[in-house]
């Protein structure tokens, strides 16, 4: 199993221009894509359909006027063409009341570019804080050749909190026993050494950043540029510590050949 991180959306280009029928590829976009279709789905949404820009959105709304349409730009609800997006980004908006059974378009700033980015891949994956132990027992059982983790980051920027989780992730692959979905972590009286994971330099510096915050990652994730900004504003600011939850839903959020993302 060789794992690489992509750290940056300007590495974006280059990895849509590889072929990656034979990797799979997980996106983290902690705050706040990926966490919002997380929990979409676990409260009963059919289906979340990532979209890169406004217009692919708007014109999905007027063919299926049923669904549903959320995402954001400049962390705020989205008002085009005269017409509301039903939903913002944040997860906290996204109740079983809301979304049970529907399908939703969204379009964000990055997280969702990043996904479509990856569509070409033999899997893709929506990952976060919430289901990064169901996320990486499906990783192990599955046993991919090549995994690329792609941090979606901040305009074309870094995103502390992406790097984090995927440094997350990759302890995770090393050590594989007896854990159940929505385990964070394997036991310890029971955990086997897993087939060794290969870990590029991209990867170990995700790995060494977690090391460093892992005993208190909620002030590390709280001095990034995006937990700031959300921080900032009042309505939004309990985005922050709703998405650095940890493993509370025991999903795999999988994209799948029609570019919809369904639990998996």
């Amino acid at each position: 199993m060789k794992i690489e991180v992509i750290l940056t959306p300007a590495e974006l280009p280059t990895l849509a221009n590889r072929g990656l029928k034979n990797t799979a590829c997980v996106v983290f976009d902690v705050l706040r894509a990926t966490s919002t279709f997380v929990t979409a789905l676990n409260n009963g949404a059919k289906a979340i359909v990532p979209v890169s820009e406004i217009s692919e959105a708007l014109a999905i709304r007027k063919k299926q006027p049923e669904v549903l349409l959320g995402g954001e730009r400049d962390g705020v609800r989205i008002s085009a063409n005269g017409i509301d997006f039903d939903l913002g980004n944040s997860p906290r908006e996204y109740t079983p009341e809301k979304v049970r059974g529907k399908t939703i378009v969204s379009t964000t700033t990055n997280g969702t570019h990043a996904l479509r980015v990856c569509a070409g891949a033999q899997i893709v994956l929506a990952a976060s804080f919430l289901n990064l132990g169901a996320t990486a027992i499906f990783l192990r059982q599955k046993n991919f050749k090549n995994i690329s983790l792609v941090c979606a980051g901040t305009r074309e920027n870094r995103a502390d909190e992406d790097v984090l989780a995927a440094g997350a992730l990759c302890e995770m692959l090393i050590w594989w026993g007896k854990a159940k979905i929505g385990s964070s972590r394997c036991d310890d009286r029971t955990a086997q050494r897993a087939v060794p994971a290969k870990f590029s330099d991209s990867a170990e510096i995700a790995r060494y950043a977690y090391a460093q915050a892992q005993f208190n990652l909620g002030a590390a994730i709280h001095n990034s540029e995006n937990a700031r900004r959300l921080l900032a504003i009042p309505e939004l600011r309990d985005d922050v510590a709703f998405c650095l939850q940890r493993d509370i839903f025991p999903l795999v959020a999988k994209m799948e050949a029609d570019g919809a993302i369904r639990t998996g």
